[in-house]
Parts: structure tokens; C-alpha cells; sequence
């Protein structure tokens, strides 16, 4: 095999998986990919593929993350892709929420690490296993530069008439809160992607992006700045997801407190992992969302109904907010694959620009590709995210800015 200039190994830890992929950031080429699921538990799934190679490990335990990494590196072995042989130069990582402090693609220290224990009360579910990543990902591979990328950079700068949520000051001061957005890397991605595509400056697109996978979220984009986006100072705030609702009454906590007698704890778990399209039709996968309404099952149509009307609320939102929108582009799982998403996303919006090729969008396709009518003022598009790549570009930034 031959050797790529250099490859970054990007590493996106969840609380019981681990996820690797080495890229080229030069050409963007993926050289192998690697996913360990269960981490702590009786039995567990690992696995490996490097273009038409791949080694599986299932069934024997893994105990903790380290277990997790190390066992990635034996199985890349395996396919023949050792990390001695592709000049590895940079671990990035996948960071979640970077509060007020990290806006930039940031070396990982002592401090970051302190820094990102300290914000894990605003991304209690991200940001702990996203910090266990790094400290056994510098553990097993001391000697190699390891850099953070926050999902909520992009949004940093965000208006203030955007970022801020009409609270008592003083309390929001204090505590840091304020619309922090998240899924930054892919919307930056496929923004600038889209200008790529359509031969365009990316200063002169205004655009909505829509984030559509098991975590959804909605931005805005004018000549490549945000101006808004869905999501607010955690996950939970905006388009319903696979099992967050996205926005609600925050009345509804304290009833649910107060009179169904539910711990904060109790109503945590069922916003973050009962609620949207799961808590509604009880599946998360919208192919088998679809079959179930195909059945006849009147929970899984309504859950589809609520998930299309509040996306339509904040694209009518955003076309409002722009006054001129150039683009609207889908991305991710649902965003990439559901033609019937798209289709009822955007129905009946001709009178605002928007105009579906029926045929374009019901054609299956892997690359990024036009959906809308040649005639229609707004163009859509299907653009399929990259964070990886785009974290493994910036760790190559922040080596060049270093030297």
C-alpha cells in the first residue's frame, strides 16, 4: 500500500462506542474506518474496513475505552493499514460543547481536558465521553499532536439578537447561558461544500441547512456566517429528533415536576432518550418509520407529522429571517436518503421559490446532486456531510498555524 503525504486519525467517543477514521486531508480520501459498540458490557461488536478488507470482532468483552481504541488498532492491522505505515501525524477529536472557551480548533492539554469537565453540565451526555476519548486516545499515542474540534464553534459568533435568550441578565451572565448551536462542523462543511458545487463564492450564497439525522438541526448561513440556527445552549432546543423533542414549553418540566412528582433526573432521560420520533412511534429509523405507516400505524403517521411540521415552521422561519434564500440543502442520514422527508419538507412552498424536481429527489444517489426543478428561484440540494474530513482539515491547520 502506498503511503498518503499524512493522515489524521479522527476519534468521536460516545459513552459505550468509539468511533476511528484515518483521512487524508489532502484528498479527502478515507483509508479506513473503525466502530466499537457496547464498550462495558457482557458482549461487545468491533470492526474495521479498509476499502475492500475487513476484520470483525464480536462477542468478548470490551471493557473500557482504552480496551476499545487498542482493539481498533489490532483490527487495522489486520487489514493491513498499520498506523506506523500511514504517517500519522495528528489525532483529532470530536468535541461536543465548547462553551464561551473553545471556538477554534484547539490543542488538547491538561487544561483543555479540566476546562471541558467543567462544561460537561451543558452537554452532560457528550461532553464526559468525548473527554474519556481524549485522555486514552493521548494515553495509547503520547508522542502525536491531539486536537479538539466543537461542534459549536461555527455558531460562536452568531448575532446577539440570535445568541441571546430573553432571561434574566445577570442569572444568564453568571451561568453562561445563550444559544450555543451545535452540529458546527457539518454545517460549515456543507455550506462551503454547496458553493463548491454550484461554481459559486461562498460570500454570495444565502442558504438554510438542514441537519437531518438521528440529531437533527437547522441553520441559516448568509455569505458563509451564521446569522441563526435550532439548536440552543444544549442539544434539546429546536427541529424534533430521533429521541429529543426539540422545542417545548419549558412549563412543561415544572409540571411535570410538580405535579407528576417526575426528578429532574427522571424528566432528563425522557427528553434526551423518550422523546421525538421515538417517544411518539416508538421507532427511530425512519425506514421502518415508513413501513409502519404504511401499516396503517397512526403513531408512527402522527410522529412523522410532528417531525415534518416543525421542520416546515423553521425553514418558513429562515426564508423570513434571509429575505433572500439562494440555497436550501439536506444533509446527514435522513437528510441525505428520505426522499419523502424532502418531498413534504418543502411541499406547496413554490409561491416562496421553492420548487421540487419530483424525479431528482425520489433518485437514490450517494453524492452531492441537484433536487430541484431547473426553473425553481431557490436551489436545492442534497450534500452529504463529511465531519470527519472537515475535523481532520482543521487538526491540519492548526499544525501549519503552529510552525
Amino acid at each position: 500500500m502506498t503511503s498518503p503525504t499524512r493522515t489524521v486519525l479522527v476519534v468521536n467517543s460516545g459513552s459505550s462506542s468509539l468511533k476511528c477514521q484515518l483521512i487524508d486531508p489532502d484528498s479527502g480520501a478515507s483509508l479506513a474506518d473503525g466502530t466499537v459498540e457496547r464498550i462495558g458490557e457482557d458482549s461487545a461488536l468491533a470492526g474495521v474496513s479498509a476499502g475492500e478488507r475487513e476484520a470483525r470482532r464480536d462477542g468478548p468483552a470490551i471493557v473500557d475505552h482504552e480496551a476499545a481504541l487498542r482493539t481498533t488498532f489490532d483490527l487495522l492491522e489486520e487489514v493491513g493499514t498499520s498506523l506506523d505505515a500511514v504517517n500519522l501525524v495528528a489525532v483529532g477529536h470530536r468535541a461536543v460543547h465548547g462553551g464561551r472557551s473553545f471556538y477554534q480548533p484547539t490543542p488538547v492539554t491538561d487544561e483543555l481536558i479540566a476546562k471541558m469537565h467543567e462544561l460537561s453540565p451543558l452537554a452532560p451526555l457528550h461532553n464526559p465521553p468525548g473527554v474519556l476519548g481524549m485522555e486514552v486516545a493521548r494515553k495509547i499515542l503520547p508522542d502525536l499532536p491531539h486536537i479538539a474540534v466543537f461542534d459549536t464553534a461555527f455558531f460562536h459568533d452568531l448575532p446577539a439578537a440570535s445568541a441571546t435568550y430573553a432571561i434574566d441578565r445577570d442569572v444568564a451572565e453568571q451561568w453562561h447561558i445563550r444559544r450555543y448551536g451545535f452540529h458546527g462542523t457539518s454545517h460549515k462543511y456543507v455550506s462551503e461544500q454547496a458553493a463548491v458545487f454550484l461554481d459559486q463564492p461562498l460570500a454570495s450564497l444565502n442558504q438554510i441547512v438542514l441537519h437531518l439525522g438521528n440529531g437533527a438541526s437547522a441553520s441559516a448561513i448568509a455569505g458563509g456566517r451564521p446569522v441563526d440556527t435550532s439548536m440552543g445552549l444544549t442539544p434539546l432546543e429546536g427541529l424534533v429528533m430521533g429521541t429529543r423533542p426539540g422545542d417545548i414549553d419549558p412549563g412543561i418540566i415544572f409540571y411535570l415536576a410538580r405535579t407528576a412528582k417526575m426528578s429532574i433526573d427522571e424528566i432528563d432521560e425522557m427528553l434526551n432518550r423518550r422523546s421525538g420520533v421515538f417517544g411518539l412511534g416508538g421507532e427511530i429509523d425512519f425506514r421502518e418509520l415508513h413501513k409502519q405507516i404504511g401499516s396503517g400505524d397512526t403513531a408512527a403517521q402522527l410522529a412523522y407529522d410532528v417531525y415534518i411540521h416543525r421542520l416546515r415552521k423553521y425553514i418558513g422561519a429562515y426564508l423570513a429571517l434571509l429575505g433572500n434564500t439562494d440555497v436550501v440543502v439536506f444533509t446527514a442520514g435522513v437528510g441525505e436518503n428520505d426522499a419523502s422527508v424532502r418531498r413534504d419538507a418543502l411541499a406547496g412552498l413554490t409561491g416562496l421559490g421553492i420548487e421540487l424536481d419530483v424525479h431528482l429527489n425520489a433518485s437514490p444517489g450517494h453524492t452531492a446532486r441537484r433536487v430541484s426543478a431547473d426553473d425553481s428561484p431557490t436551489t436545492v440540494l442534497v450534500i452529504p456531510t463529511n465531519e470527519e474530513l472537515a475535523i481532520a482539515r482543521d487538526c491540519i491547520a492548526v499544525l501549519t498555524a503552529e510552525r
